[in-house]
């Protein structure tokens, strides 16, 4: 039952530069898994957060699911990440040392057919990197035309 849900902060690449990544688990409500399959999830403002001891995501917009007949939840509501003990006192030391930030970059349904968030310990990015990183898009892009137009 794999499923083709890939929701991407594509943002977050550009404005971020990426040192470790996890998979974590989310704790979510049954009529929120299924508008996530249905691919009406929005990852554009989310970010991830420590509430005592336990890692947080907030901004994530789930929209409400069309058939849906019980209570409806908020769609920016703060969900909860599931890591193991030892990778989230990890991340918590790395976040409180460096000065470095959790972002959620990826949810997708694995072969289980469980959704994951991809979270990422990043670091951003200053204005010169950000100008590399367009330069970088930019050169890959003319060379894939040129091979095109000899082809």
């Amino acid at each position: 039952m794999k499923n083709k849900i890939n929701i991407v902060n594509r943002k977050a690449k550009f404005e971020y530069q990426f040192l470790e990544e996890y998979i974590a688990g989310i704790q979510l409500h049954g009529a929120e898994v299924k508008s996530i399959r249905a691919g009406k999830a929005n990852m554009a403002d989310a970010f991830c957060y420590f509430r005592k001891g336990e890692l947080w995501m907030k901004n994530m917009h789930i929209a409400e699911y069309k058939y849906n007949t019980v209570i409806s939840l908020s769609p920016n509501r703060p969900r909860k990440l599931l890591l193991k003990r030892r990778e989230l006192k990890k991340l918590e030391k790395k976040v409180k040392e460096k000065g470095l930030t959790i972002i959620p970059y990826r949810v997708f349904v694995n072969e289980r057919g469980l959704v994951k968030v991809k979270v990422a310990l990043a670091q951003g990015k200053k204005l010169h990197d950000k100008r590399q990183s367009i330069k970088a898009r930019d050169t890959k892009r003319d060379v894939e035309r040129i091979n095109r137009i000899k082809l």
